[in-house]
């Protein structure tokens, strides 16, 4: 099958993630707390929502170099302080949840925010949540498939009967508050690159977000053509959305985006690369110079993003794209020039350029 790249250009949405790093100050003298960072977190958003940035997303990771934990309540306190910008999690960790109180949590954000919420749902990139909440990583992929199933008959917004291993049955019950989405709360499923995954998605009907977080993206290519290809043979008509999350960071010129990122990314893959077993090292400027030029962090000048962005939309034929902004140590002051870089110049480049194409 061939993905349209058209198809997406007229309502094609820019959007910004963070887990809420735990950061340095602006001059490198300590780390900031955690409350601090939930408080620049809200700053951050407040730049986005001003400079027309379409969707704010947040993470959920329960270790001490995040401080999200609970991303609802984060997008709560957002959607307080901003007018229009559309508030999902990034990721909410399903298999360590219960699918009914989070469609609970997320329909009432949706309420309170005038039908700004979405949610993205995922088995998380860190297992912390599996024993912090008595789950067993052993049944890691049963947890997500029951759950997801649950999750997705609530969408209905009907009385619900349902039966699974993983969490109590339902019978005949009716979950509230409803929305005043016709087709229920919007809804993604968040996949790192496996078939099984994809197909997952487009069985319930769902969105599909790829997390491309290394390598070229054109290898997801044959993913995002399985993806609509399972949705016919699952009964949904095409045109369901797909999104692709990647990590990125805007200053003024390349050279500045370049030198003020890339200490902090490196320390961050060493550290996860340490934890995972992977190995190498802290990564050098030679390989963090070939990801930012043929891989996939989109680090640069607003037009050297914008137009790595409009190669992803048209080999992928995504109708959003999400920047993953912050990183490790990278401070609060770089974080909020960059999100004001990405609302007001490399959004209007990226449109521009689509509607040239």
């Amino acid at each position: 099958m061939s993905i349209s790249t058209e198809r997406h250009h007229d309502h094609f949405e820019l959007g910004l993630h963070t887990f809420g790093d735990v950061t340095a100050s602006a001059d490198g003298s300590r780390t900031l707390t955690q409350p601090e960072v939930l408080r620049n977190v809200l700053a951050e958003a407040r730049m986005a929502d001003e400079t027309g940035v379409d969707v704010l997303g947040v993470g959920e990771h329960h270790r001490p170099d995040y401080a999200i934990s609970a991303p609802d309540v984060v997008l709560s306190a957002v959607g307080a302080a901003t007018e229009r910008i559309k508030l999902i999690s990034a990721v909410t960790v399903l298999s360590s949840d219960d699918p009914v109180r989070v469609y609970q949590r997320f329909a009432t954000l949706d309420g309170l925010t005038g039908g700004r919420a979405e949610v993205s749902l995922g088995r998380g990139s860190f297992i912390e949540s599996y024993g912090l909440f008595g789950y067993e990583l052993s049944d890691y992929e049963q947890l997500f498939e029951e759950k997801l199933d649950l999750f997705a008959r609530l969408r209905s917004e009907a009385p619900v009967s349902w039966q699974g291993s993983m969490r109590p049955g339902l019978s005949g019950q009716q979950v509230y508050p409803t929305t005043a989405h016709e087709h229920g709360l919007p809804a993604w499923v968040a996949v790192g690159g496996t078939p099984a995954s994809v197909i997952r998605a487009a069985r319930h009907g769902l969105g599909l977000e790829l997390g491309v977080i290394g390598g070229a993206p054109q290898r997801f290519r044959p993913l995002v053509e399985l993806y609509h290809r399972a949705l016919g043979e699952s009964g949904f008509a095409d045109g369901r959305r797909v999104a692709m999350h990647s990590h990125g960071f805007v200053a003024d010129t390349d050279e500045e985006a370049r030198e003020i990122f890339y200490p902090s990314w490196a320390d961050t893959m060493a550290q996860i690369g340490r934890e995972r077993g992977w190995g190498g090292g802290r990564p050098g400027p030679d390989q963090f110079a070939d990801e930012v030029e043929n891989g996939s962090l989109y680090v640069g000048s607003p037009e050297t993003v914008a137009r790595k962005i409009v190669r992803s939309q048209k080999l992928l034929g995504i109708s959003r794209f999400s920047l993953k902004y912050g990183n490790g140590s990278l401070a609060h002051e770089h974080m909020l020039r960059a999100v004001e870089l990405y609302g007001s110049q490399v959004k209007p480049l990226v449109l521009d350029m689509l509607s040239e194409s």
